[in-house]
């Protein structure tokens, strides 16, 4: 039942998504602009990390399409309760955690896309990755739209409106980017802005995909990237599935 109610809510949302090609070319267009004219102003400077300035660059590009693609994913369902559309669906006997499963596969799905085109457009433009590394950054990319995505759907079920929704997500996100280092690796700041930055789990996901895209695997960077990674993405989505189940009780 868990995956045909699973199945349902995804085939659902994926129809919705297909329907607005807006969303899925225009939610690429940040990366891509940092791609276009913040990348060449890196070329040739030392940055403090293995590998060129596109091997920098770019996976912190993919990680910042699911930090902020991921994070604003509850103004749908903001969207769909106050038309009612939550309310029916709470009435059926579907699964809770199906309708907040079948949502964040949706937007899994949505952001691998868009991470498959950012980076085929940063291979026109220089990048040269192995292609395990290139795999694994599209794994992070995958755990991290799961953890964010379900928190998302969780703070939106809480809220009533878009206008308490969003000055909450930016007060979040807005630190987590200058904090995670993807735009540049935080060892070339101060030593307590690179101790704070530890705080963070982002941090540990971008010094993964870095090492990952010059080609290094077994390194600590890899190990803590994992194991924060997997572990941010259960503790989510058990907090999402909390709470949709005492929304529907």
């Amino acid at each position: 039942m868990l995956l045909h109610d699973t199945s349902l809510v995804f085939g659902r949302h994926v129809r919705q998504t297909l329907r607005s090609r807006f969303q899925i070319f225009f939610g690429i267009l940040m990366p891509l602009l940092y791609l276009l004219f913040f990348g060449p102003l890196l070329t040739g400077l030392p940055l403090g990390s293995p590998g060129d300035s596109w091997q920098v660059l770019v996976p912190g590009l993919l990680l910042q399409l699911a930090l902020f693609g991921a994070s604003f994913a509850g103004f749908s369902i903001i969207i769909e309760q106050s038309t009612g559309v939550v309310e029916r669906m709470r009435v059926t006997p579907v699964s809770r955690f199906a309708l907040l499963l079948g949502r964040v596969l949706r937007d899994t799905l949505l952001f691998m896309f868009q991470a498959v085109l950012l980076v085929l457009a940063a291979l026109v433009m220089g990048l040269r990755a192995p292609l395990p590394g290139v795999l694994v950054g599209f794994a992070f990319v995958g755990l991290l739209t799961v953890a964010l995505a379900s928190l998302s759907y969780a703070l939106a079920m809480k809220v009533r409106t878009p206008q308490e929704f969003g000055p909450v997500i930016n007060a979040l996100t807005m630190p987590a980017m200058l904090l995670s280092g993807l735009m540049l690796p935080m060892t070339l700041g101060p030593a307590w802005l690179d101790v704070l930055s530890h705080l963070t789990p982002f941090r540990y996901l971008v010094d993964a995909v870095r090492d990952a895209y010059v080609g290094r695997y077994a390194t600590a960077h890899m190990l803590h990237g994992a194991l924060v990674a997997l572990a941010f993405a259960l503790l989510a989505m058990t907090a999402g599935t909390r709470v949709f189940r005492r929304a529907g009780a």
